[in-house]
């Protein structure tokens, strides 16, 4: 890997979608022009977000530039972590074991159900009266 070239990861999270690139470097993450501090303040989700780099011990070797739309802070957080997983999966694929067991590589599929007809949600129902 060149010292220019980026290593591209894509992550989703409910309706958040995060284009993640990775490049030799000192370790900075910016999300959206932003540092990673101050997009996220609450800790929770600024440590899902550097958790795969924890995991694979390659917190100071990467900088990580992130593009993100949509969704929630925290759907955009599991967006992000996904992203990096997949794109440290691209630079060294002996770190499969340790993202694996950590469940970074795992799409969460979970969404946001439909609206039914006839219903006031998805799930709730219309008041009923008995008389």
């Amino acid at each position: 890997m060149t010292e220019e070239q980026c290593i591209w990861g894509t992550g989703r999270r409910k309706t958040s979608v995060a284009r993640v690139r990775i490049r030799k470097g000192a370790g900075k993450i910016t999300v959206n022009d932003k540092d990673l501090d101050e997009y996220f303040t609450i800790d929770r989700e600024r440590g899902l977000v550097r958790s795969p780099l924890k995991t694979t011990k390659t917190q100071g070797d990467f900088d990580v530039l992130v593009n993100v739309r949509g969704g929630g802070l925290t759907g955009q957080a599991g967006a992000i972590s996904l992203g990096i997983a997949r794109a440290l999966l691209k630079t060294n694929h002996a770190l499969v074991e340790s993202l694996r067991e950590g469940g970074f590589l795992t799409r969460d599929s979970r969404m946001k159900e439909r609206k039914k007809y006839g219903q006031k949600g998805a799930r709730k129902s219309f008041q009923w009266t008995k008389r």
